[in-house]
């Protein structure tokens, strides 16, 4: 029941901290997690699929992941692209706490974390690429948020991914990158989740 508030923050909410470990696009990654976080007990299937099919042709751009809950996407990608620096941003604070437990846990140093509600507290305008599982129950208009602010914090060249499924407004979502952008691409889907990418042309 708690994940359905994994996007708000409930100071009252009982700790259930659990800590496993799983293989990302060739890294043996190790996780903490709790209660009140998206996916708590195993790393999301859209998340995975995102992970395993992100790639970029510049590897030492900054790279922001937007709503990272407790940080498996973001964390890898700093050890995928270790001359890169990756920001993880989130609204929910105890995600952000295991976000950065986690970063130590794997020993990744090229990353920043800190609370963001979508791109407010987000002051750099010139990442290589930002990414993000969206927050569905946020609401339309969080995810298209996310969708929308992406175009003014990339650089020229900089590219959005992101990961949704066709139940959850992947039409939609498709539809909002294609408008912000002027482009967008399915770069894979699998299980009905879409991983749609726009570039700042």
């Amino acid at each position: 029941m708690a994940n359905n508030h994994y996007y708000t923050n409930d100071e009252n909410l009982k700790h259930n901290r659990k800590t496993w470990q799983t293989m990302l696009s060739g890294f043996k990654m190790q996780f903490t997690s709790d209660n009140g976080v998206f996916s708590k007990n195993t790393i999301d299937f859209g998340s995975r699929v995102l992970i395993e099919s992100f790639s970029l042709e510049v590897t030492s751009g900054k790279i922001l992941d937007v709503g990272c809950g407790y940080g498996p996407m973001g964390l890898t990608v700093a050890k995928a692209f270790p001359t890169s620096r990756v920001d993880l941003v989130d609204v929910n604070l105890r995600a952000l706490e295991l976000a950065k437990e986690n970063a130590k846990l794997n020993q990744v140093a090229n990353v920043r974390v800190y609370e963001s509600s979508v791109y407010e507290s987000v002051k750099d305008e010139d990442y290589q690429a930002i990414i993000s599982n969206p927050p569905i129950r946020a609401g339309k208009q969080v995810v298209h948020a996310i969708l929308e602010g992406a175009y003014t914090h990339l650089k020229t060249g900089g590219e959005l991914w992101i990961v949704i499924q066709k139940k959850q407004g992947g039409p939609s979502a498709k539809a909002k990158m294609e408008t912000v952008f002027g482009n967008v691409e399915q770069v894979t889907k699998e299980k009905g989740y879409f991983i749609f990418k726009s570039i700042k042309e």
